[in-house]
């Protein structure tokens, strides 16, 4: 009896250890599932929606035509994805969030998302709109939120771009600093990379923009900044740009949106009409530049300048001449 009762316990006692091991090694597979912590880099790859307006546009195309063709290119680029209020309000943005974090985990990406609802956004220009203070700041948090549930796909985040920039021009500069460091702690995770607005290199002196991004970026959790967000610039221009203005700014780094800048700029912003698609975004990077992406959607207008619909609206005819060296038909 004694004999048996001590081949019981050992027999419970290797069970135990069995099973503490299985548990151990289901703990390590999921955490290898996950992303790291890292931020962006040369080979990031950011996920390609379905939510996108090509992919909307190429669902709706006529096959066979260089606008269906040029629509179903660039759906299946990936690209950044807007978080606007007007398409995305309150209570509804958190469900927005998880699907491209779905998304994201079935291709093995990231999300990228630019956050762009600021309480008089754009100046009132092409892109003008944006919340009341109190609902901003309940969007953003909602946002934050759901990235922070999202982690396991280090959400990249593209915080008002143009914001900065522009604020010496509207004068309200100090009402964008304080909306803006709200905005940065709202949205703040640890696997969160948050990049603020730097304009691009044919804009503020590097100078200005450094104390612009310096009066919100202060409190670290803040990765960088992006530039030629929704530009043309060439990307050795805005390498440059970076370089100079991360000298300035103590540890920052740099995205670059080259979405649209395959044929340069001859300085024209707002839908020129001989623009191509950029270097596909993950191709860059150094000790500065975190890497490329491509953040303004290809397709979409700039405004209604150039025989361009209102800002945001996809275009086909901008489409199809955005891609006519890549397509492939």
């Amino acid at each position: 009896m004694a004999t048996s009762r001590r081949r019981i316990a050992v027999w419970a006692a290797i069970g135990a250890i069995v099973a503490a091991a299985i548990a151990v090694v289901v703990v390590v597979v999921l955490v290898a599932g996950a992303q790291a912590p890292h931020p962006p880099g040369p080979g990031t790859v950011i996920v390609a929606s379905d939510l996108s307006r090509a992919t909307d546009a190429a669902a709706r195309g006529i096959t066979g035509t260089p606008a269906q063709s040029a629509a179903e290119y660039l759906s299946d680029q990936p690209t950044a994805y807007w978080l606007t209020p007007e398409a995305t309000p309150p209570g509804e943005v958190e469900e927005r969030v998880a699907h491209l974090a779905r998304e994201a985990r079935e291709q093995s990406a990231r999300v990228a998302v630019v956050v762009y609802g600021l309480p008089g956004r754009d100046c009132g220009g092409h892109s003008a709109g944006g919340l009341g203070e109190e609902a901003y700041a309940e969007w953003v948090t909602e946002i934050g939120a759901a990235l922070r549930q999202a982690a396991d796909v280090s959400p990249i985040v593209v915080l008002e771009p143009d914001s900065l920039a522009l604020a010496p021009e509207c004068g309200n500069v100090d009402e964008r600093v304080r909306q803006l460091r709200a905005a940065v702690d709202a949205l703040s995770g640890e696997r969160t990379w948050i990049y603020l607005d730097a304009g691009h290199s044919r804009w503020l002196p590097v100078d200005e923009v450094a104390e612009l991004i310096s009066a919100v970026a202060g409190g670290g959790d803040v990765r960088g900044f992006a530039t030629n967000v929704s530009n043309y610039n060439e990307t050795s221009d805005e390498v440059a740009y970076a370089h100079e203005l991360a000298a300035r700014l103590d540890g920052l780094h740099a995205l670059i949106d080259t979405s649209r800048n395959g044929a340069g700029s001859d300085g024209e912003w707002c839908n020129p009409p001989e623009a191509l698609v950029g270097e596909p975004g993950g191709t860059i990077g150094d000790d500065v530049v975190d890497t490329n992406l491509w953040i303004k959607p290809p397709g979409e207008s700039d405004g209604t300048c150039n025989g361009g619909p209102a800002a945001g609206t996809w275009w086909p005819q901008a489409a199809v001449e955005l891609t006519r060296d890549v397509r492939p038909d």
